[in-house]
């Protein structure tokens, strides 16, 4: 078969990526139309079911199979889900239609269903503003001028292509444990600053899928988990689900010891396959073949008119950043800081006074804000349909008076024994949450029943949401939504990423449900204490 070309500067030869050889490439091959001007896609979906630019090669096929027979794999479910996969939303939206329908066929009235829906839908706009600026606070903490600068001192450590992966691998899941939403952006940063350096051959793909894990991995382990961060805040929580768990502070989830113990096995794991995944120089496709331009974050323009005076001083920065650190420093002073962390509030203000102070000026801030709202667009849009589904699981009752949550919650323990409960409720997590990429929103449609079977089994409630949290983070490996925000600081696509992602994913399953069984063994049942 011939050379295909496709225009952009210059014609570059595509040969068929490994996944599309044979007649599914001939058959792509035959729909291209060359119209004089460049080559365009005929009767295809918009997305590019694979680049289009000088990303691939002539050694591209020898590459893919130098990389192993799980990387190809990778790479045709990823197409198979790029091409069939709709948009998150509809997920969540269908998932309110089957659960109202679940509703209809257990008897339940049509006035109870639509009205918990309605009464639901607007239940959570306070966690969904809250989780929004965790997205928004970890962006502008991340793209400050002096924490640019300090990515780029960080990007002067490895000393190989190999080891830069790793390096961004730890980085990036340590960072999560802080802040997810800031573990994105500064991964993402790092990865352009080490491909900035000329000395240093290192895979672009790789090292995109290495900034990837602090989300695709622990994330929820750590400080902003939402599932944790909702279950140690009452005034948070929807009434049903509180008179279910009660209050569970942070002793009780993402700080038991087991809960450490899991997390730095995930991360040495997870740094073990960087390592062992990672190409050869002589294999590894750097930046400048994907056509990335090699910038920094953008500078910040000229003031133009005497009207922005104040926008370029930074007189509002200070004064509004030495209001925002008394206020820090009275609550933290005032309780201890576990608890005052745990607080979203507290915690997202934080980020952002932070945030103010280290962009000086308030231009700076505003347009690093301006950057990171498109990312929040997701959690802003899907939430009220979680909120509505939580309504219609807890406050719908059927025929027999009881609701779909009573009903699944006695299938756990029909299923599952107090013993086997945290495996099952991982598996359970996370092929649900393959299907409804939340970042924690969709615990508020599984806690009621997931966590009145654990009361019922007497399986300990805090582990019951570090079990969600552990489990819940192993679909993103593979699940591009919230890749997004780091594919757009990258300038990949999903695909270029979800090879490597999908190897940590081969590891991380029975890994994870394993020691989310053997430790719960260590762990006995509190029962719930009310606020």
């Amino acid at each position: 078969m011939g050379s295909l070309f496709v225009a952009k500067s210059k014609a570059t030869p595509i040969q068929p990526p490994l996944a599309l050889q044979g007649q599914t490439w001939r058959r792509l091959a035959a729909r291209f139309h060359s119209n004089g001007a460049g080559s365009t896609m005929v009767g295809l979906p918009a997305y590019p079911l694979w680049r289009d630019d000088v990303a691939i090669t002539g050694g591209g096929s020898m590459n893919a199979r130098q990389d192993g027979w799980m990387a190809r794999a990778a790479l045709r479910s990823a197409a198979w889900a790029e091409r069939w996969f709709p948009d998150a939303w509809v997920f969540a939206a269908l998932g309110v239609v089957v659960v109202a329908l679940a509703a209809f066929s257990f008897g339940a009235t049509p006035t109870a269903t639509v009205n918990a829906f309605g009464d639901g839908f607007w239940s959570l706009i306070p966690f969904t503003m809250q989780m929004a600026f965790v997205v928004i606070g970890g962006y502008v903490l991340a793209t400050a001028p002096v924490v640019a600068r300090f990515i780029d001192l960080l990007a002067r450590a490895p000393r190989t292509g190999r080891g830069a992966i790793v390096y961004i691998a730890l980085v990036s899941m340590l960072a999560s444990l802080l802040s997810w939403g800031f573990s994105l952006v500064f991964g993402g940063l790092l990865v352009r600053a080490l491909a900035r350096r000329n000395d240093l051959r290192m895979d672009y793909r790789a090292a995109g899928a290495a900034a990837y894990l602090g989300l695709g991995a622990i994330w929820a382990m750590g400080l902003s988990s939402s599932a944790a961060q909702l279950q140690a805040n009452p005034a948070s929580m929807p009434p049903g689900l509180l008179a279910i768990t009660g209050v569970l502070p942070f002793s009780q989830t993402i700080f038991l010891w087991q809960s450490i113990v899991l997390t730095a096995v995930l991360i040495v794991v997870s740094l073990l396959i960087c390592w062992t995944t990672a190409p050869s120089d002589a294999n590894a496709r750097t930046s400048k073949d994907f056509d990335i331009s090699e910038t920094s974050t953008p500078a910040l323009p000229p003031r133009m008119r005497p009207g922005e005076w104040l926008e370029y001083s930074p007189l509002l920065s200070l004064a509004i950043g030495l209001l925002g650190l008394g206020w820090l420093g009275h609550e933290f002073a005032s309780k201890p800081a576990v608890t005052a962390i745990a607080n979203l509030n507290t915690y997202n203000f934080l980020f952002l006074t932070l945030g103010i102070l280290l962009h000086w000026r308030p231009r700076s801030f505003l347009d690093a804000v301006s950057r990171a709202v498109p990312s929040t667009s997701g959690v802003l849009i899907q939430f009220p349909l979680y909120g509505g589904i939580a309504a219609l699981l807890t406050h719908v009752p059927g025929a027999d008076g009881a609701t779909l949550a009573h009903r699944l919650s006695n299938l756990f323990v029909q299923v599952a024994g107090t013993e086997s409960f945290p495996a099952v409720m991982g598996a359970y997590s996370a092929v649900l949450g393959f299907f409804v990429p939340s970042g924690g929103g969709k615990w508020l449609v599984e806690a009621p029943y997931v966590m009145q079977a654990a009361n019922d089994l007497h399986v300990h409630l805090g582990w019951a949401v570090q079990v969600y949290n552990a489990a819940e983070a192993l679909p993103n490996l593979i699940n591009p939504f919230w890749m997004l925000p780091l594919l757009g600081v990258l300038g990949l696509k999903a695909r270029d990423v979800v090879g490597y992602t999908f190897m940590q994913l081969v590891v991380h399953v029975p890994l994870v449900l394993g020691m989310l069984w053997l430790l719960g063994l260590t762990l006995t049942y509190v029962p719930p204490v009310m606020p």
